[in-house]
């Protein structure tokens, strides 16, 4: 738009409206004239309404403004040089529902019969101000309630067609699967896949029912079911119908017998038999969400935000993410107003494919969408933006028999464990989004709130004094987190992790302190204690194996051997219950000094582990050079690795390669069922992660 398409008036200079609608009213009024732009706002402003005038003056500046501005009103001057033909053909296009005045020096019933004939709503004039305002109320008015008619009668057949499809749903339907292949299907589920025959699907491999995204998650359940590993997981997955069309779905796994052979049932389960009051939530549930998308409603996104963030984290991170499809104006014009509302909903069911479970999502608005995104660490987040990027670039969305390529930007806004504020961080997010977009899209984009050098020290020195203090009094404590088996029986491993408490009891996550921590030589005050508590711990329960962090401080200090020699003396423990990790970025930076230490503390017994693995340019190199018992692969890898064959072939080669080296491999930060299901196709040993166990769940002592 040119420098005349500009605002005139807005909803900080205007009292009430007599619409009872405290918002200013988008207007476009078009016109060669600002005079006229200004006469209006004058106008209606005397009348009550808060308007919010846009000028355009160029007629090919009408669809932008249409498209971006949402107006719920046109008004166009008939001037020299104006085609009103035009421009009824241009909001027809990109703003059909849009009601137009037009505006003529002189008003007569041959003149507004001909307006109508346009498509126009009626004819005005300035000449006579007082039926321009009840002209503008009128056609507001009906605008307003023909909006929310629409909106109502969409959510009313949106919510028939659910509850019709609770009422008309059958028994469970199940299919017995043996060796990939389906041996028996219910009626219930040939009907859900869109068969007839009662033989249609048997003999067939379960596989070409599903997606191929689906299947690596869904062979990993299989073969976890037959080997006793998977209990009470719901794996979701996404059907590939007889009609060609998807369905999302969320399946139970059990193991069983059929015809005397072990195999394994797959269901999904039926609502026929959930009740009046499964109905009736699931109704309540349905009046929160977009009809078109299924995610909530802003208002209640950002009261189920609000909720969430007034329980404290318990481990781990939360940021907010803001994402938008790049160039949407440019999609509307190509496929029309009416298509492009379709092109959402497929953008908005390809996001909710890369949601984890405890994700929230809702539509902010218009195009943009937000969700609250709860994993391990910062870089996971980050992982999952890039990946949700990644998606979306590499679809083919077919809309209004067309089929074309789209990109997003995502944003992300940081939500301070202390003190969450659901504005601020929705705001850095929206901020984060619109750099990422003003720079091409297509990327992930963090606004860089870095604190400046002088607060930075404040802050440290407040912290500074709370870690001594808690050192001092001893307000540490341990937890665990398990390290499951996927490949046989437990080993009773845990990794540990360390939390301060406030002079009040108040426990404190190390993404608060360990920053000042590291940046103040107190790492190595905090390691000494974790481990000399980890040391305790094995000596009293006698736990299978403990994975305890050494920092970089820790891993340059050259008293370190000595005292673990002392420690071991004085606690008298098995050295091999422990099994010290280092990052890779660390061990890289420092690969002789890392060399050094796991020769070392081999020596004395303990086991040696390399974490976040694979996150760095070398990882395999790294592999060769340090001969450690386990490596942790890290928790971003397993981002979007339930559906993305890319990322699934990098980990299975860093399995493989481990393997060769009779090194055995954890998953970082496990984070839902899919995942897991990936990962025992790719061979990995072990998994840790909220979806194992929150590590706050078990405190295992202090010292």
């Amino acid at each position: 738009m040119n420098a005349n398409a500009a605002p005139v008036s807005g909803p900080s200079q205007l009292k009430d409206s007599t619409l009872n609608e405290q918002a200013a009213v988008p207007m476009i009024v078009m016109a060669r004239s600002q005079d006229h732009v200004e006469a209006v706002n004058s106008t209606l402003r005397n009348a009550g309404h808060p308007a919010h005038c846009t000028w355009i003056s160029d007629i090919r500046d009408l669809g932008d403004a249409l498209t971006q501005i949402n107006p719920e009103m046109l008004l166009v001057f008939v001037e020299a040089g104006i085609d009103v033909g035009a421009v009824m053909q241009i909001r027809a296009q990109f703003g059909p529902e849009v009601p137009v005045l037009l505006a003529r020096d002189g008003v007569d019933e041959n003149v507004i019969a001909e307006a109508l004939r346009l498509g126009a709503q009626d004819v005005v004039s300035l000449a006579n101000r007082n039926r321009l305002q009840s002209v503008v109320s009128r056609e507001l008015r009906a605008f307003r309630l023909e909006r929310a008619l629409n909106s109502t009668l969409s959510s009313a057949r949106e919510y028939k067609k659910q509850l019709q499809a609770f009422m008309a749903g059958s028994a469970d339907a199940i299919a017995h699967v043996n060796d990939g292949i389906i041996v028996d299907a219910n009626p219930a589920w040939l009907e859900l896949f869109g068969y007839s025959e009662p033989d249609a699907l048997t003999g067939q491999p379960l596989m070409d029912l599903f997606e191929p995204e689906t299947h690596a998650a869904l062979k990993g359940a299989l073969v976890a079911c037959m080997q006793g590993k998977w209990s009470d997981h719901h794996l979701r997955a996404s059907a590939q119908l007889s009609d060609g069309t998807a369905l999302a779905l969320e399946l139970q796994i059990d193991a069983e017998e059929f015809d005397g052979e072990p195999c394994v049932r797959v269901c999904v389960p039926s609502r026929r038999n959930s009740g009046g009051q499964e109905i009736e939530k699931e109704l309540k549930d349905a009046v929160r969400r977009d009809p078109s998308t299924g995610f909530l409603h802003r208002r209640y996104l950002i009261e189920e935000l609000k909720a969430r963030l007034a329980r404290p984290v318990k481990g781990g991170v939360r940021q907010l993410a803001y994402v938008k499809p790049d160039k949407f104006g440019s999609i509307q014009a190509d496929i029309g107003v009416v298509a492009s509302e379709d092109f959402l909903v497929a953008f908005a069911e390809l996001l909710r494919d890369q949601l984890a479970p405890n994700d929230v999502a809702g539509r902010f608005g218009g195009n943009s969408f937000a969700v609250l995104v709860e994993r391990g660490a910062a870089r996971d987040v980050e992982a999952w933006a890039e990946h949700v990027v990644k998606r979306v670039a590499g679809n083919m969305f077919q809309v209004a028999q067309k089929s074309f390529s789209a990109t997003c930007t995502v944003g992300l806004g940081i939500i301070p464990a202390t003190n969450p504020d659901v504005s601020s961080a929705l705001a850095d997010a929206a901020a984060a989004n619109k750099r990422g977009r003003d720079e091409g899209g297509n990327r992930l984009y963090t606004v860089d709130k870095a604190d400046t050098d002088t607060r930075v020290q404040a802050y440290d020195k407040i912290w500074v004094k709370h870690i001594k203090s808690a050192l001092m009094e001893n307000r540490f404590r341990l937890v665990q987190q398990p390290v499951a088996s996927l490949q046989g029986e437990d080993k009773g491993m845990f990794d540990v992790l360390v939390r301060m408490l406030d002079e009040t009891g108040k426990e404190v996550l190390p993404s608060e302190f360990m920053a000042a921590a590291e940046r103040n030589d107190l790492m190595k005050n905090i390691d000494r204690w974790v481990i000399g508590a980890s040391m305790s711990f094995c000596a009293a329960r006698k736990p299978g194996r403990i994975f305890v962090r050494l920092s970089k401080d820790t891993l340059l200090d050259r008293s370190l051997a000595d005292w673990l020699q002392h420690q071991l003396k004085a606690i008298r423990i098995e050295a091999s219950r422990i099994c010290f990790q280092v990052t890779e970025e660390t061990a890289t930076q420092y690969l002789s000094q890392t060399k050094e230490l796991v020769g070392t503390l081999r020596k004395l017994g303990f086991q040696c582990a390399l974490e976040h693995f694979g996150a760095g340019r070398d990882p395999l190199a790294l592999l060769a050079a340090l001969p450690v018992q386990f490596v942790k692969i890290d928790g971003s890898l397993m981002q979007g690795l339930a559906t993305d064959n890319e990322l699934q072939q990098k980990v299975k080669s860093y399995v493989a390669t481990a393997k060769q080296r009779k090194i055995e491999t954890i998953a970082e930060r496990v984070e839902d069922a899919n995942t897991m299901a990936v990962l025992w196709q790719l061979g990995i040993e072990f998994i840790q992660g909220y979806f194992v166990n929150a590590p706050e769940d078990v405190v295992i002592g202090t010292r």
